[in-house]
């Protein structure tokens, strides 16, 4: 769930007006693989123009839990916590935000994450410098970045967050198995 919850924090939308929590994703496997697992025969959604496809979860206990246990707010693009994340889970939360707001270069040794809340970002920003990682942090214009760079590095980051690996973007965690 820890997954769910940090592929919620990067790609989702909790509604305002009813009890929808969406998710879009170019990959419809991986929302599928979600439905299983919040265990919901919600159809996905496929918008014509883009590609993308949604999945529209409409569950109070989803959105209460969201919002009460773990500060993720409607519109929270630029106000979004670090929600706590017991540290056992906390690989499984990051691999989730990855999949939803993370970038790795296929050519080179480089991800990058970029989020709109300060606070989520250097919260972030501080638990993967507490596991021991090299970053760098960069405001521009209040689009907060974390870059890691380096083999060792990347390297490092991808065996941390594909270790019990379950789910996952197919297509980046290739990527990384590449560079390994």
């Amino acid at each position: 769930m820890a997954y769910i919850l940090g592929f919620i924090a990067a790609d989702g939308v909790i509604q305002k007006e009813n009890q929808c929590v969406s998710i879009s994703q170019k990959e419809s496997y991986i929302l599928e693989d979600i439905k299983k697992e919040l265990k919901t025969n919600q159809p996905l959604y496929q918008n014509k123009k883009t590609g993308v496809y949604m999945l529209n979860i409409n569950s109070k206990t989803i959105k209460d839990d969201l919002m009460n246990i773990h500060g993720i707010m409607p519109c929270k693009s630029f106000n979004i916590e670090f929600p706590f994340v017991s540290e056992e889970y906390l690989y499984h939360f990051v691999r989730g935000y990855f999949d939803g707001d993370g970038h790795v270069n296929s050519h080179k040794y480089f991800v990058s994450f970029v989020g709109g809340s300060y606070n989520f970002m250097n919260s972030f920003k501080d638990i993967l410098e507490n596991n021991k990682f090299q970053l760098s942090f960069v405001d521009k214009e209040k689009q907060y970045r974390i870059y890691l760079s380096g083999k060792n590095n990347v390297n490092k980051f991808s065996r941390w967050i594909y270790k019990d690996k379950g789910l996952h973007l197919k297509r980046k965690y290739n990527i990384f198995q590449e560079k390994e």
